[in-house]
């Protein structure tokens, strides 16, 4: 008979479908949804959705599980502190154009910080190892790598946010910004720090955590499963590309999001077919 401990997994996988199903439905009908609103809610679910599948397979059931437990209540946590005094990211509130709140924040809000290390998480190892998960190194360069590691995926995940942070804000405005410096096309420079603080604990904490439980996947990760973080990313950059406010974040979006997409890709095939070791020239 399956222990308790095995199926709590499972059990809490339930849980997690009937609450997303709520969000989905109490979205959809509320009385004041649009279909931005809609769209918005259906797209950070099924985006939620895929890159914990995706989890799934090339970190193996309990990491990925961790990765989630880390993301969601921190990614929360910043935005509420954020939402009521103005910590991380300046002064600010939601609009309800996000859909359903818990505290201040949109419930979609910290599904999206962990749907967005996740895959900056992954792009980081595709660069660097040529693979999606970490490669054996040295135990005296472990911090090290573990701190540049981790500072790489927040620099990915803030990538993202160059150009999605204004078009948040001025093209759907989703949340304003109480008092705005104009350093980056009218809006607030001290975000982007937030971002990049925040995204740098939730990877680091879970990079921690995957060293006193290592990854397993249950499956051998199959190309499918690497390409879900890329086509995400890539879905990412080439809607700012094309429908980026204000325009020059267009070009941003191309460069900033496109050189690591790029080397990515390039660490994903090599990852996806490996090079062979090339003969040694005969004497």
């Amino acid at each position: 008979m399956p222990t308790l401990s095995k199926q709590l997994p499972r059990l809490s996988q339930g849980f997690l479908a009937i609450f997303l199903g709520a969000i989905l439905v109490r979205g959809i009908t509320a009385p004041g949804a649009t279909g931005t609103t809609i769209l918005l809610i259906v797209s950070s679910v099924a985006m939620f959705l895929c890159c914990w599948a995706s989890a799934g397979h090339l970190l193996g059931a309990r990491a990925a599980n961790i990765f989630v437990a880390i993301a969601l209540p921190l990614g929360w946590f910043a935005e509420e502190m954020g939402a009521r005094y103005g910590w991380f990211f300046g002064s600010y509130h939601y609009t309800d154009v996000l859909g359903p709140v818990l505290g201040s924040v949109p419930v979609i809000i910290p599904m999206m910080w962990f749907a967005l290390c996740y895959v900056a998480f992954i792009l980081a190892n595709l660069m660097v190892w040529q693979a999606p998960v970490d490669q054996p190194q040295a135990a005296a360069s472990w911090w090290l790598h573990t701190l540049v590691m981790s500072f790489m995926a927040a620099a990915l995940v803030t990538a993202y946010d160059l150009g999605a942070d204004p078009y948040m804000v001025f093209t759907l405005k989703a949340w304003i910004m109480t008092k705005t410096d104009g350093g980056w096309f009218g809006e607030t420079l001290v975000g982007f720090a937030g971002w990049m603080t925040v995204a740098f604990v939730i990877v680091l904490l879970f990079r921690l955590a995957a060293r006193a439980q290592p990854p397993r996947p249950a499956l051998p990760a199959l190309g499918r499963h690497t390409a879900v973080p890329l086509v995400i990313y890539g879905g990412s950059m080439l809607f700012q590309v094309c429908l980026g406010t204000p325009v020059e974040t267009r070009v941003i979006a191309l460069f900033a999001m496109g050189i690591p997409l790029l080397a990515a890709l390039c660490g994903w095939a090599r990852w996806r077919a490996p090079v062979s070791a090339v003969p040694a020239a005969a004497a």
